[in-house]
C-alpha cells in the first residue's frame, strides 16, 4: 500500500521520548543507541513528544540509512517557515532521511489552541509556500477529516494509541495509496495484573485529553470504558502486552487491517523506567525479524 509519495521506512520502527533528549551530555549516548538499532534493522525512529527538525538531525548523522521522523511536532510551537527551512537544509544533506510528522497537539497543553483543522489548514498553507515536499510529512490524524487531509495534503497518517479497527477504518479512508504508519505501545510482561498496571499509568493522562476519548468513544467504547484508568478492554485494544511472540501477532494485527509501517513504543514494566529501554528492543527486534525483516 504505498505510491511515490510513500517514505520507504519498512514495516516495523519505533516510537520512542526518549530518543528526543535534547540533554548534550547524553548524546553520544543517543547516537550509538540509534547506530544499535539500525543494525537491529528497524526501518525508522519517531521521536517522542513535540519534537522539532533540530532533534532528528544528530540522529539522522549518527546513522547511515535509517528514517528518523518527528512524532509529532507541535503546529504551535514550531513556526512552519523555521520548519520549512531546516527540513530543507536536512534534507540537502541526507537526502531521504527525514520525515516531517506534525499535528495539532491539544487544548490542554496549548493556551492558543483553537479551530484545530483549520490550523493544521493554515500550517499546511505555509508548508506549501515555503516550498516543503507533501510528500516527506505525515499527520497526526485520527478523525475521518484529519485523515481525509492527510490523504490529500502529505504522505499519510501516523495515529497515536489506537485500535486495530482504527486502523481498518484509516485505511478506508486513506485509500491505497498514502501511507498509514500508527503508533503501538507494547509492554514485554506475561503478568496480566503488572501489564495492565504499567499500561494504564501511561493511559492516565491521555484519559483527559478529548482528542483521544472521543476517539475511543466513536471506536465503539462507552463512558464505563474510560473510568478508573480505563476499562481491561480499552487497556488490552490500545496495549499489546506478553511474550514476545504474542507482542508480535498484536503488532502484526495492525499490517493485516492496512497498516503499511508501525512504530511501536516499548513501555517499560516493574521498577525499570528508563528512557533508553535498549535491552526490550533487541528482544524485540529478534521477534519481529521472523515476520518480515
Amino acid at each position: 500500500m504505498s505510491d511515490s509519495r510513500t517514505p520507504a521506512i519498512g514495516r516495523y520502527g519505533l516510537w520512542s521520548g526518549g530518543l528526543r533528549d535534547p540533554d548534550p551530555a547524553r548524546a553520544a549516548e543517543l547516537a550509538e543507541t540509534a547506530a544499535e538499532l539500525e543494525e537491529l534493522g528497524y526501518g525508522a525512529l519517531w521521536l517522542g513528544g513535540s519534537s522539532g527538525v533540530e532533534h532528528a538531525a544528530p540522529l539522522i548523522e549518527a546513522t547511515s540509512s535509517i528514517t528518523v521522523a518527528t512524532g509529532i511536532l507541535s503546529i504551535w510551537q514550531y513556526g512552519a517557515e523555521d520548519t520549512a527551512a531546516r527540513q530543507a537544509t536536512l534534507e540537502a544533506a541526507h537526502p531521504g532521511r527525514f520525515l516531517l510528522g506534525i499535528g495539532v497537539s491539544h487544548a490542554r497543553l496549548v493556551e492558543q489552541y483553537k479551530r484545530p483543522y483549520a490550523a493544521m489548514t493554515g500550517y499546511l498553507d505555509e508548508l506549501d509556500a515555503a516550498g516543503a515536499p507533501a510528500g516527506k510529512r505525515v499527520l497526526a490524524a485520527l478523525g475521518p477529516r484529519m485523515l481525509e487531509l492527510a490523504r490529500d495534503r502529505s504522505a499519510g497518517a501516523h495515529p497515536y494509541l489506537v485500535t486495530v479497527e482504527h486502523t481498518a477504518e484509516a485505511r478506508a479512508t486513506l485509500g491505497e495509496g498514502p501511507l498509514l504508519a500508527p503508533e503501538f505501545t507494547v509492554i514485554l510482561e506475561t503478568d496480566p495484573t503488572r501489564a495492565r498496571e504499567t499500561a494504564r499509568e501511561m493511559l492516565a493522562f491521555y484519559l483527559t485529553l478529548p482528542n483521544y476519548t472521543g476517539n475511543w468513544l466513536r471506536l465503539g467504547f462507552d463512558e464505563d470504558d474510560l473510568t478508573d484508568g480505563g476499562s481491561d478492554r480499552l487497556v488490552d485494544a490500545l496495549f499489546g502486552w506478553g511474550d514476545e511472540e504474542r507482542v508480535r501477532q498484536r503488532i502484526d494485527a495492525f499490517l493485516d487491517a492496512g497498516a503499511d509501517h508501525v512504530a511501536v513504543q516499548v513501555l517499560a514494566s516493574g521498577e525499570d523506567r528508563s528512557g533508553l529501554p535498549r535491552e526490550q528492543w533487541r528482544r524485540l527486534a529478534a521477534a519481529l525479524k521472523p515476520a518480515g525483516h
